[in-house]
């Protein structure tokens, strides 16, 4: 296959890997000849971009959804993309969430400050999916959490990779959360912390689904006060 054509076959602004060479009949021998000639760059491991080509976040977020198990935008990142925000930074940190314990490539954090965890606050009994969707503007794009579970995932973060203050001020505006969708993720919700958080913080800020919250939260609030250490020193405590 020509170059030009190679160009053509690839949309601008998202990388390409071996397996998708491949699809086009571009063997090994012939993209390392690419790559020597300078009509390819390698940004890692198996993964190529055309030279001068400015990456665009979601064309790498599309490719990477299919290299990384379950991979999505979760937690303050979902809510914001969804409307639900409340302070952004001028280079707000992408929070992904995915099933595989190796991570992201160094190329995409380079270019897209990201914070990734495989660390799911839900049950195995959670059916596989169930609160991701893509953005209605990109139907073809990286699975989003929806308003309910980026909430939750959001909680999960209180005190590692999220300030308490900050987490209430985004669940504070989080007011047209659907009762049935958040009381299906939290029935399979096993973090104690995040479940007391939801019921909590909704009933003291009177948030129109806090009843809703706490009927679904039974049996899964836990006994007696939740104590946790948080990564700055100090100390949460929560009452069932």
């Amino acid at each position: 296959m020509l170059i030009k054509e190679l160009q053509i076959s690839f949309p601008r602004g998202e990388p390409f890997d071996y397996q998708q060479l491949a699809k086009l009949g571009i063997s090994s021998a012939l993209a390392h000849h690419y790559l020597k000639s300078g009509w390819l760059v390698r940004l890692g491991r198996g993964v190529f971009a055309f030279p001068n080509d400015v990456l665009r976040q979601d064309g790498c977020l599309r490719f990477l959804s299919h290299r990384v198990a379950g991979l999505h935008v979760g937690g303050k990142t979902a809510l914001a993309w969804r409307g639900i925000r409340h302070n952004l930074s001028a280079r707000e940190v992408l929070c992904l969430w995915g099933d595989q314990k190796s991570g992201l490539p160094t190329w995409f954090v380079e270019r897209f400050p990201s914070r990734y965890t495989v660390r799911n606050p839900f049950s195995s009994g959670l059916r596989k999916g169930v609160g991701l969707q893509p953005l209605p503007e990109a139907p073809d794009g990286v699975p989003v959490s929806v308003p309910e579970r980026a909430l939750l995932e959001m909680l999960s973060e209180v005190g590692v990779h999220g300030g308490i203050e900050e987490a209430r001020n985004i669940m504070e505006n989080a007011r047209s959360l659907r009762p049935d969708v958040l009381a299906t993720l939290l029935k399979n919700c096993r973090r104690v912390k995040v479940v007391r958080l939801c019921v909590n913080w909704a009933q003291e800020m009177n948030l129109p689904w806090s009843a809703a919250a706490r009927n679904a939260a039974r049996g899964r609030m836990g006994h007696g006060r939740w104590t946790g250490r948080l990564r700055d020193g100090s100390t949460l405590v929560l009452k069932p």
